[in-house]
């Protein structure tokens, strides 16, 4: 879908230096040496206890059409460097003119919530191929799995309500519009305002009319009617230009009138004032009027945090309209997702694993080529253990939390469990079955109903278990003392 917005070759959607590596790969003879790399994040968003992993049918689409064009190769000869020389030589555009992508990529399917540190995607190949995809994988999973997660956190306040996403006006350009409208629709809301959208990815649209329709006509009541009269099947009416209450008055008349006609007044929009008090205000004429099936609307700013205090407060909406907090994710710019070489395969065809060192341990990678594997029990979801693929699982696994060494949990062989990375692309080929728009919306949900409730409150959640398998976590303790010692002497 997003090569059908962007009709352009979108391997040039990277930073300078994954092709300044990927050449020097290519100098040194290394471009086809065997790599694997994770991407993963760190730190759950909005001080929460969850993430919902959301972008890989963009990574899908922009792996399918993967190629360097003549323009791309064109602009990338071009490049100079510091000392006003072409940085790249005409046999490096070549190799990349006839580039075939070749890696295997695991992943942890749209729709699954995910936890810090775990691999939400694997990339085995080439190390110049698995080099190139940094950037766009980031950038196609960092966002989307940022606003999915604030989506399914307002789906939580929520409840039955209805949510509508009305952000277009306010996003980050059309991509940052239409990948959150799609991204917000999986994270549970029920349809957009976002046209394009709705044509691109199978999601249901609504919206009626503006402070300016009110505006243009002598009266309230007058664009009311005249509203109704040319859209009969689709009347929401904003109530607040003027006067709110007085306009849910107009909108009743426009209602009764409705009525003689066969239809009805679906719905009243508020967008400004004390909301709480509008709508119970609101609720009440509309009730008294018989229009006990009238929704009411709110919008204005809204988050999970006000929808949260509004529902507190006895707010008789039932219907939300949420679009500039969604679709920035308005207090955390960024999910922090990173890219990191696991493991590297050396010249006698043995794996070399690799991790970054840091003085912070939350920077401190892990090797192996991972999977996750999560335990369950008929309550629900119990714990995530990240394993070496490579290291055979056998008998009772032993899980130990990475930054507390004394606490670990025990499984037996017969515990239930899912491994949650599958096969999307093996060596360059597509062979997996990517779900609806709407089949991964109603995983959110699924997943979300799964964990213990504290995981899911917004003020100090409870922390999920996640651990590496001991082998696991053996390697990676033994491989940081190595470095160290390495770099001490």
């Amino acid at each position: 879908m997003i090569n059908q917005l962007y009709n352009t070759s979108l391997s040039l959607l990277t930073d300078l230096y994954q092709l300044t590596m990927a050449y020097g790969y290519w100098k040194a003879g290394k471009a086809e040496q065997e790599a694997v790399f994770n991407l993963y994040f760190r730190k759950h968003p909005f001080q929460g206890g969850f993430t919902i992993a959301c972008g890989l049918s963009s990574v899908i689409d922009y792996l399918n059409d993967y190629r360097f064009s003549e323009e791309d190769l064109a602009y990338v000869g071009s490049i100079t460097g510091n000392d006003g020389e072409k940085l790249f030589e005409p046999g490096f555009l070549d190799y990349l003119k006839n580039i075939a992508f070749a890696c295997s990529i695991d992943a942890i399917p749209e729709g699954t919530a995910v936890f810090p540190n775990e691999p939400l995607l694997r990339i085995q190949g080439p190390i110049l191929q698995c080099q190139l995809l940094e950037t766009p994988l980031l950038n196609l999973i960092n966002f989307q799995s940022l606003i999915a997660t604030k989506a399914a956190r307002m789906r939580l306040v929520a409840k039955d309500d209805s949510l509508l996403e009305f952000g277009l006006r306010r996003a980050q350009g059309p991509d940052g519009g239409v990948t959150a409208s799609r991204a917000a629709y999986i994270g549970g809301f029920d349809a957009t305002s976002n046209v394009i959208a709705g044509k691109l990815y199978d999601i249901p649209v609504k919206g009626t009319h503006a402070h300016s329709w009110v505006m243009s006509f002598d009266s309230e009541l007058e664009s009311f009617e005249t509203y109704a009269q040319y859209m009969p099947n689709n009347v929401t009416l904003l109530v607040d230009t003027y006067d709110s209450l007085n306009g849910v008055r107009h909108a009743i008349k426009t209602g009764q009138q409705l009525r003689e006609r066969g239809y009805d007044l679906n719905g009243i929009r508020l967008d400004s004032g004390d909301l709480a008090y509008l709508s119970i205000e609101a609720r009440k004429l509309l009730d008294d009027a018989g229009f006990e099936k009238t929704n009411i609307v709110a919008s204005n700013d809204l988050d999970e945090h006000i929808m949260d205090s509004l529902k507190i407060q006895g707010a008789k909406i039932n219907v939300w309209g949420i679009g500039t907090k969604l679709v920035t994710a308005y207090d955390q710019p960024a999910l922090g997702g990173v890219y990191k070489l696991a493991a590297i395969r050396s010249e006698s065809g043995e794996w070399d694993y690799k991790l970054k060192l840091s003085e912070q341990a939350i920077k401190v990678s892990t090797p192996g080529i991972q999977q996750v594997r999560r335990f369950k029990d008929a309550k629900g979801f119990l714990s995530d253990m990240i394993f070496n693929i490579e290291t055979p699982l056998t008998g009772k696994a032993t899980m130990v939390d990475p930054y507390d060494f004394t606490r670990n949990r025990s499984f037996s062989e017969q515990a239930a469990f899912e491994d949650l990375l599958v096969p999307i692309f093996a060596k360059g080929y597509l062979v997996y079955s990517l779900p609806s728009v709407h089949d991964t919306r109603t995983r959110v949900q699924d997943q979300l109903s799964n964990f213990h409730k504290g995981i899911k409150r917004f003020v100090n959640p409870h922390t999920y278990p996640v651990g590496l398998e001991k082998d696991l976590f053996d390697l990676k303790t033994n491989l940081i003392l190595k470095l160290r010692a390495a770099n001490e002497s």
